[in-house]
C-alpha cells in the first residue's frame, strides 16, 4: 500500500471503530476520495454518502460512511501494530524499569 492508502485506511479504521463508520470528509483530500471510490468498487472498504436527513441531524459534520472488509481490518491492525512499534522506539520518556536498569 502507498503512504496515502495506509493513512486513509487507518482513518477509516478509527472512524469505523470509534464513530460507527461515520466519516468527516473535511479530513479527506481529492486523492483520498479517489482511493475510497476505488476501494468501494473493489469491495475492500464500503464507502458512501449518508442520507440527507441524517446529514442535517449531524449538522453537516458527517456526510459519508465507511465499513471495512475483513481484509481491510487485518491490514489496519498490522499497520497500527507497526506504527505503535515505531512510535515506541522514539518515545521521549523512560519507564521505571529502564530507569532501574540504569541505576544498577
Amino acid at each position: 500500500m502507498t503512504k496515502d492508502e495506509l493513512s486513509l485506511l487507518l482513518y477509516f479504521e478509527s472512524r469505523a471503530v470509534d464513530n460507527g463508520g461515520t466519516v468527516d470528509t473535511r479530513h479527506m483530500n481529492d486523492i483520498d476520495m479517489e482511493i475510497a471510490k476505488k476501494w468501494n468498487s473493489d469491495g475492500f472498504v464500503e464507502f458512501g454518502r449518508v442520507c440527507f436527513e441524517d446529514i442535517e441531524k449531524a449538522r453537516g459534520k458527517y456526510t459519508h460512511w465507511c465499513y471495512l472488509s475483513d481484509e481491510a481490518f487485518v491490514l489496519a491492525h498490522s499497520e497500527r501494530k507497526a506504527r505503535a512499534g515505531r512510535v515506541w522506539e522514539k518515545k521521549n520518556f523512560a519507564t521505571t524499569e529502564e530507569l532501574r536498569e540504569v541505576r544498577v
